[in-house]
């Protein structure tokens, strides 16, 4: 699932495209990809297009927030979540950073 949607945000110019595996870090899903659209108008299109890829692919309806406004559309496809954002959006949550980031250490006592 995760090569139909990277192979459909190629195909729709979205941009910063980046995939985070989750299978250690969560159970709500495998993976996580997150990409950026230019515009409102740009984001509702690349969702528009990525939800009927999923559906024409037989992967049912997948569930979708944010689609009116287009400044974030999560898209929830089961084994594979989808976020995409408007680039200053996408700056302001920074999600990357936040399922990237490994768990600090602690540091051994002298």
């Amino acid at each position: 699932m995760s090569d139909l949607i990277l192979a459909r945000l190629d195909d729709d110019q979205a941009q910063d495209v980046i995939l985070i595996d989750l299978k250690d870090k969560s159970s709500v899903a495998d993976a996580m990809i997150v990409a950026s659209g230019r515009s409102h108008r740009h984001v509702g299109a690349i969702a528009d297009h990525l939800l009927r890829a999923l559906k024409d692919a037989g992967h049912g309806r997948a569930r979708v927030e944010g689609l009116p406004h287009c400044d974030w559309v999560l898209i929830d496809a089961g084994d594979v979540i989808v976020h995409l954002f408007r680039p200053e959006v996408r700056a302001f949550y920074n999600l990357e950073k936040i399922w990237s980031v490994e768990p600090p250490t602690r540091a051994a006592a002298n």
